[in-house]
């Protein structure tokens, strides 16, 4: 048994979808990598229009179980953290309206997911991609490759497949990722100093 999970690294330029099927080892396989791509020159709502009905696409034709959804909660350049808040807003909806759960994960928690280190670069998290799903190279371009891996955060994140006998074992990069998500938990205890 194995979970299908449809990731997305949204953009409006370029938004990446991954779907991966992981098993109850934690086996992950490749379904599908694609970008939907639209023109700046197009006016917003066509072009979150055409991203919507390219991930509804997406979402009847492989009949996902869960989609994961990158959060990104900061960046210098505005434009750029609007545009890919509302493409989120339109992955969103599209899972909603087919009652799919969606799990939302931070570039530091799929890095460390993917490669056991937070602020592993790009070129290290496609490396590691190729890797996880036994391709000779990483997809591209780096959304084909950053939505692969958020899909396969997800479904680890998630234990892998359900069993009735429990999860496996987790991979070493899962258990750094564990270890970083346990220790971002801890509450910040504050001392006082003494006068």
């Amino acid at each position: 048994m194995s979970i299908r999970v449809l990731g997305i690294d949204p953009g409006l330029t370029r938004c990446g979808v991954g779907i991966v099927d992981v098993s109850t080892t934690r086996q992950a396989t490749l379904v599908a990598v694609t970008v939907i791509r639209t023109p700046p020159d197009l006016p917003l709502e066509q072009r979150l229009l055409a991203v919507g009905n390219g991930i509804e696409q997406l979402l009847d034709e492989w009949s996902p179980d869960a989609v994961a959804i990158e959060r990104v909660f900061a960046q210098h350049n505005l434009r750029t953290v609007m545009g890919t808040a509302q493409v989120s807003g339109v992955a969103l909806h599209a899972a909603a309206r087919r009652g799919l759960a969606v799990g939302l994960h931070t570039p530091s928690e799929v890095k460390a997911a993917i490669t056991g280190y937070g602020s592993a670069d790009k070129q290290q998290v496609g490396a590691m991609v190729a890797r996880v799903l036994g391709l000779s190279e990483a997809p591209r371009p780096a959304d084909a490759a950053d939505a692969l891996a958020i899909a396969i955060c997800h479904a680890w994140s998630r234990g892998g497949a359900p069993t009735s006998a429990g999860p496996s074992a987790p991979t070493p990069a899962q258990q750094a990722w564990l270890a970083a998500e346990r220790s971002a938990a801890k509450p910040v205890v504050k001392r006082r100093l003494s006068p």
